[in-house]
């Protein structure tokens, strides 16, 4: 029996003609994506446009909402209040589900972008505030770090959730992602992300900043869709996890 990994890719976050080209290439490699629904990035064209490629080839769609910061593109840590956070994350998926219903598909999860992201893996109010509205909003699976506080949220609502690693980020000791201001916290190098793409397939494990390997349960690895390189790193990833003998499938949602 083959090992089997979901390669995930964050996409509809460029704007432009560039930017749709880009998406069509990598949803031709991965088989999910989370597609930005207007906090950090995207409208209803973009949304549009990305679900059609997404949709022409096979590929699982999920929605990518975040705090409400087009500025500093979802990335900057913000304080808000659950009411007005919760009402904010449920219009994005609400205009994304639209998009996709309309064409005849399915959001089939959610993943949180950027500090969201970090900060509700941590955070269990904020966890809970992210799998309330995945609930709500009838979607039944979450995407997140593994062992996370998002884990423990989904779980305790009785939602699925897919443990997601990331072969173009360094991770901390702690198993947290390291800081983009840090020196290293992107890799660059394609054939270092194909490494640790296969890495995490079959051993489930991570090299970390300091040089240790660390445990990293995951059942999804993701690439972001927002570097100009991101076909080419997609490209390469799944080559390196075919030569490895890693089937790349999304998992059944359910």
């Amino acid at each position: 029996m083959s090992i089997q990994i979901d390669l995930n890719a964050d996409v509809g976050e460029l704007p432009g003609i560039d930017g749709r080209r880009l998406d069509a290439a990598i949803l031709e490699v991965v088989s999910s994506c989370n597609i930005a629904c207007g906090g950090h990035a995207g409208d209803d064209a973009t949304m549009k446009e990305t679900t059609a490629s997404a949709m022409a080839n096979g590929v699982r769609i999920g929605a990518h909402p975040s705090f409400a910061d087009r500025e500093n593109f979802g990335r900057k840590t913000m304080q808000i209040a659950p009411e007005a956070l919760a009402q904010s994350l449920t219009e994005q998926i609400c205009a994304l589900l639209n998009v996709v219903r309309d064409a005849g598909g399915v959001v089939a999860h959610v993943k949180p972008h950027g500090a969201l992201y970090n900060m509700a893996a941590k955070d269990t109010k904020l966890s809970e505030i992210v799998v309330g509205v995945t609930a709500s909003t009838g979607i039944n699976l979450v995407v997140g770090p593994p062992e996370s506080a998002l884990q423990t949220a989904a779980k305790k609502a009785g939602l699925g959730f897919l443990a997601e690693g990331f072969a173009d980020r360094a991770y901390e000791p702690t198993g947290a992602l390291v800081d983009r201001g840090v020196a290293g916290a992107l890799i660059n190098d394609l054939s270092e992300q194909g490494r640790r793409a296969v890495q995490m397939a079959t051993l489930k494990t991570v090299q970390v900043r300091t040089g240790e390997v660390m445990s990293l349960p995951v059942q999804t690895i993701c690439l972001h869709g927002d570097s100009p390189h991101a076909a080419a790193a997609a490209r390469e990833i799944a080559a390196a996890l075919h030569r490895a003998g890693v089937d790349i499938s999304a998992p059944n949602s359910n």
